[in-house]
C-alpha cells in the first residue's frame, strides 16, 4: 500500500466550497415538491403530568395540514423499554410523543404540519396542553435520594447498576497513600452545524426517508420495527451531514414521528430544527459524576485504583453503552495491580444523554488523569515523572488490564518523552517558578494526558466496480460527515487498481443502493470501512487479471499490474500492455466488481499524549491556551490532512469542554442554555496553533495496521487543559476545580483557597 504517509488535499472540498453541500433542508427532489412542514409541540416544564391536550384550534388554524398526538400513534408496537441486564425488568421506555406525563423540558408532545414553514410555529402555540407541575430531579445526586421518581412502576431512578457492592478496602491495605475525590464531568451538548433534519415521502407502497444520519442502515431497521412494515418497503437516503459527533448515530424518536407522520397521512414531510430547539432536544453527552479512589507508594508507584461511575441518563436511558465503557477503560495507560470499577445509571428531568464524540473513553480518561495528578500532588512528586513510572510497558503488549480489556499495541512511554521533548518541559516549569517567585498575576500551568482509547470491532461492507470506461465507483457501508472519506478510499482504490483518484466516485447512504452496513461512528471508518474497500479492491484485481491474461495471451501468473499508469502487462513484456477498459471488454461485462465484507474480531486502542501550556490571570480568573502539543497514535497515517484534520477538530472540541461548554439547569428543570448566547462554544481566536507530533504504533487487527484517529483529540485534550489550569493554581493551595474553567469558577476556586492577595495585585 504505498498510498500510505501522502499529502493528499480532500476532493470532497471542490464541491463542498464552491456549488456547496446538499443537507436534507436543501433537497428539492420531486418527492417532497408541496411538502408540508412539521413544527413539533415541546414541553415547557420539565416534570408533570399531563391533564389534556386539544387541538382543536390548531386544526382549524389556516394553512394546517393535520395535528397528532400521542393518541393517534395507539396502532404502532408500544416502545421498548431500557432492560436491567442482571434481571430484565424494564420501566424506562420513551415515548414517541408523551400522551401521560413529560419528563424534560423540550419533550416532545404533539406534532403539527402545516403547508408553510413559518405557519408552523403559529399553529403550535395554539395546541392547547395541560400540565400538573411536579417536583424536578436535577442531577445525578438528587436522582440517587429517590424522593422524586420520574418512574413511579419502577420505585426507583436508577435504571441500572453494576459492581457497587464489592468492598475495595483490602486493595488499599498496602498503599502509603490513598487519594479520594469526586470528579464531575459535566453535561455537553453536540451542537453540530447541522442541526436535525429528516424529510419523507411515501407513495402509498413504499416510504422513502431523508435524514442526517451517520448510518442510513441502522435508521431503516429502526423505522420497519417501529412502523410494523418490512425493511424493503422503507428506503433511507443520508444526503451531506453536517456533523454528527455520536449524536447522529440510527435515528432517534423525534425523526421517526416525522418519517410517521408521512407514512400516516400520505403526505411528504420535512422537518429542519432551528438553534433553540436542537439545544434542548438533540440527546446530550457526557454527564457523569465519578469518585475516584487512587493509592500507591511514597516512590510513585501506584498500586490500586476504584472508579464509581453515577451516570445523569437524563429523562430516558436511551444507551446502555456509556458507564460500562466509562469502567472498561478505567485504568487508562497504567500497569495497575489492583482496579476496581462499578458504576449506576440515573434518570433525571433533563435532555436524553447518548453517544457523544468518545462516548465514555473520555469520561474514563479525564477520570483517572485528575487521579494521577491528585496523586502526585499527595506525593510531591512530579505529574510527568509518576505517569512514567506507571506505563505500560512497550514490551508488555499485548496487554490484558486490570478490567480485562485486552490491548493491541502501544509504546506510551515514547509518547510521553516526544511530547514533553516538543514543549520543552523543564524550561517550562523552571519559567512556572519564575513567574511565582516573582509574584506575577498571570501564572503558568502545565497540564499532561497520556491516554488510550478503543475504536473500531466489528464490520463493515464495500462494494467496488469498475465499468466499461475504466472508471470505479465505491459503494461503502461508512458514512461520511466531514472525515474525508471520498478522498480515503479513491487513495485506496488508485493504490490497488491504479485507478487515478479523479476517475473514482464514491457512494454512501443508500439502501437500495447499500442495503447492508454498519456506518460510521467509534472511530471506525478507515479501519474497517477502508479495509472492506481494500478487500473488494484486491478482489477486482484478481478477476481482471484472468482477463487481462486472456486479452494478452499470456498465463494469468505471468501478468502484472502496473499502479502508476493503471495497465495490465507480461512480466517483461513492457512494451505490450491494456487498460482497464480493454480488460472490461474482453470480458463483456458491463463491470467488474466486487461486494465484500471485512470483519475484525477485536477492537483496536489508539494512544497518546497531549501537554497544554496555559496562563491563568489571577485577578479575573481567565485562562489562555499558549501551546497544546499532542502526540496521538493511531497506526499508519494514510493521508497527513485527513488525520490532522480530525486531530484539530477532536482536540478544539475536547479544549472546549474544559474550557467553556456546559448544559446546566435551575432547580425546577429549565434549562439555561437554550441559545448561543447562553450556551458557549469554542471560537478560532479562543485557541492557539496546535503542534502535532507524530506517532504510528500499527495493530494486527487489520490489513491497513491502522486504528481510529476520530476522537482522540476529545480524549486527550480535555484533561490536558484541566490538569493545566489547576497546575497554574497549585502553589495557591488549589487542588481540584471542576470543569468547565470558567473564569468565576476558577476566581472562586482561587479566593477558597486563599489567594485573594495574589489575585489583587
Amino acid at each position: 500500500m504505498n498510498a500510505f504517509g501522502t499529502r493528499v488535499n480532500r476532493v470532497e472540498d471542490t464541491r463542498l466550497l464552491t456549488s456547496g453541500g446538499v443537507y436534507v433542508d436543501d433537497l428539492r427532489v420531486p418527492a417532497l415538491i408541496g411538502a408540508a412542514y412539521v413544527t413539533f409541540v415541546r414541553s415547557p416544564v420539565a416534570h408533570a403530568v399531563i391533564t389534556g391536550i386539544d387541538t382543536s384550534r390548531a386544526k382549524a388554524h389556516p394553512g394546517v395540514v393535520a395535528v397528532y398526538t400521542a393518541a393517534d400513534l395507539t396502532d404502532l408496537p408500544a416502545p421498548q423499554p431500557f432492560r436491567r441486564p442482571e434481571h430484565g425488568e424494564g420501566f424506562f421506555a420513551e415515548p414517541l410523543l408523551a400522551g401521560e406525563k413529560v419528563r424534560y423540558v423540550g419533550e416532545p408532545v404533539a406534532v403539527v404540519l402545516t403547508d408553510a414553514r413559518y405557519d408552523g410555529q403559529d399553529a403550535a402555540e395554539l395546541v392547547d396542553v395541560g400540565y400538573e407541575r411536579l417536583p424536578a430531579v436535577v442531577g445525578p445526586a438528587q436522582a440517587r435520594l429517590d424522593d422524586t421518581l420520574l418512574f413511579e412502576e419502577a420505585g426507583t431512578n436508577v435504571a441500572d447498576q453494576r459492581d457497587r457492592d464489592t468492598d475495595d478496602t483490602a486493595v488499599f491495605a498496602d498503599a502509603d497513600v490513598v487519594v479520594e475525590r469526586e470528579i464531575a464531568n459535566h453535561r455537553v451538548a453536540c451542537v453540530p452545524l447541522e442541526a436535525r433534519a429528516t424529510a419523507a415521502a411515501f407513495d402509498g407502497t413504499r416510504l422513502t426517508v431523508w435524514h442526517s444520519s451517520q448510518n442510513a442502515q441502522r435508521c431503516r431497521g429502526t423505522l420497519a420495527e417501529i412502523l410494523g412494515i418490512p425493511s424493503d418497503a422503507i428506503r433511507v437516503i443520508v444526503p451531506d451531514v453536517g456533523g454528527g459527533f455520536g449524536a447522529k448515530i440510527g435515528i432517534d424518536r423525534d425523526a421517526i414521528v416525522v418519517a410517521w407522520t408521512a407514512w400516516k397521512s400520505g403526505t411528504a414531510v420535512r422537518w429542519a430544527e432551528g438553534r433553540a430547539e436542537n439545544l434542548v432536544a438533540m440527546s446530550q453527552g457526557r454527564a457523569q459524576l465519578n469518585r475516584v479512589r487512587i493509592g500507591g507508594r511514597r516512590d510513585g508507584t501506584i498500586t490500586a485504583y476504584c472508579l464509581d461511575v453515577v451516570q445523569d441518563a437524563g429523562a430516558y436511558p436511551r444507551t446502555s453503552t456509556l458507564a460500562p465503557v466509562t469502567c472498561t477503560m478505567a485504568p487508562g495507560v497504567y500497569d495497575i495491580p489492583h482496579v476496581r470499577t462499578g458504576y449506576r445509571v440515573v434518570v433525571t428531568n433533563a435532555t436524553p444523554v447518548n453517544k457523544y464524540r468518545g462516548a465514555g473513553r473520555p469520561e474514563a480518561t479525564a477520570a483517572v488523569e485528575r487521579a494521577v495528578d491528585l496523586f502526585a500532588a499527595e506525593i510531591g512528586m512530579d505529574p510527568a515523572e509518576v505517569r512514567r513510572r506507571n506505563l505500560i510497558a512497550a514490551n508488555a503488549f499485548p496487554f490484558r488490564t486490570g478490567t480485562g480489556v485486552r490491548y493491541d499495541s502501544g509504546e506510551y512511554e515514547a509518547a510521553l518523552d516526544r511530547v514533553l521533548g516538543a514543549v520543552d518541559y523543564p524550561r517550562l516549569r523552571a519559567e512556572q517558578t519564575a513567574r511565582r517567585d516573582n509574584g506575577c498575576v498571570n501564572v503558568l500551568g502545565i497540564g499532561i494526558c497520556v491516554y488510550v482509547e478503543m475504536t473500531g470491532g466489528g464490520g463493515e461492507t464495500a462494494k467496488v466496480i469498475v465499468d466499461g470506461d475504466g472508471q470505479a465507483t465505491v459503494l461503502t457501508g461508512s458514512s461520511a460527515q466531514g472525515q474525508g472519506h471520498q478522498t480515503a478510499w479513491s487513495m485506496l482504490v488508485e493504490a490497488e487498481l491504479g485507478i487515478p483518484m479523479d476517475r473514482v466516485t464514491v457512494v454512501h447512504g443508500d439502501t437500495d443502493l447499500i442495503p447492508r452496513a454498519v456506518g460510521t461512528y467509534s472511530s471506525r471508518s478507515l479501519q474497517l470501512g477502508g479495509s472492506a474497500v481494500l478487500k473488494a479492491a484486491s478482489e477486482v484485481r484478481d478477476q481482471a487479471r484472468r482477463h487481462a491474461a486472456g486479452l494478452l495471451g499470456a498465463p494469468v501468473t505471468d501478468v502484472v499490474l502496473d499502479t502508476g499508469s493503471g495497465t495490465w502487462h507480461a512480466a517483461g513484456d513492457l512494451g505490450g500492455s491494456v487498460s482497464w477498459a480493454q480488460v472490461v471488454k474482453y470480458a463483456e461485462v458491463e463491470s467488474i466488481s466486487a461486494d465484500v465484507e471485512f470483519h475484525s474480531d477485536r477492537p483496536t486502542f489508539p494512544f497518546g499524549a497531549h501537554v497544554s501550556v496555559v496562563e491563568v490571570d489571577t485577578g479575573t480568573g481567565t485562562t489562555t491556551v499558549l501551546r497544546h502539543v499532542t502526540v496521538d497514535d493511531a497506526g499508519p497515517v494514510l493521508n497527513p490532512v485527513l488525520a490532522e484534520g480530525q486531530r484539530h477538530g477532536g482536540i478544539a472540541q475536547g479544549i472546549a469542554q474544559a474550557l467553556f461548554e456546559e448544559v446546566s439547569y435551575d432547580g425546577d428543570g429549565n434549562p439555561l442554555h437554550a441559545t448561543l448566547a447562553d450556551y458557549r462554544v469554542v471560537a478560532s481566536a479562543d485557541l492557539p496553533d496546535f503542534e502535532l507530533e507524530a506517532g504510528a504504533t500499527p495493530t494486527d487487527a487489520n490489513p491497513l495496521g491502522v486504528k481510529g484517529i476520530g476522537e482522540s483529540g476529545t480524549i486527550g485534550a480535555t484533561p490536558a487543559v484541566q490538569n493545566a489550569v489547576i497546575d497554574a493554581l497549585a502553589h495557591l493551595g488549589v487542588r481540584h476545580i471542576d470543569m468547565p474553567l470558567t473564569p468565576s469558577r476558577v476566581w472562586a476556586a482561587i479566593k477558597e483557597a486563599g489567594g485573594e492577595s495574589l489575585s489583587q495585585r
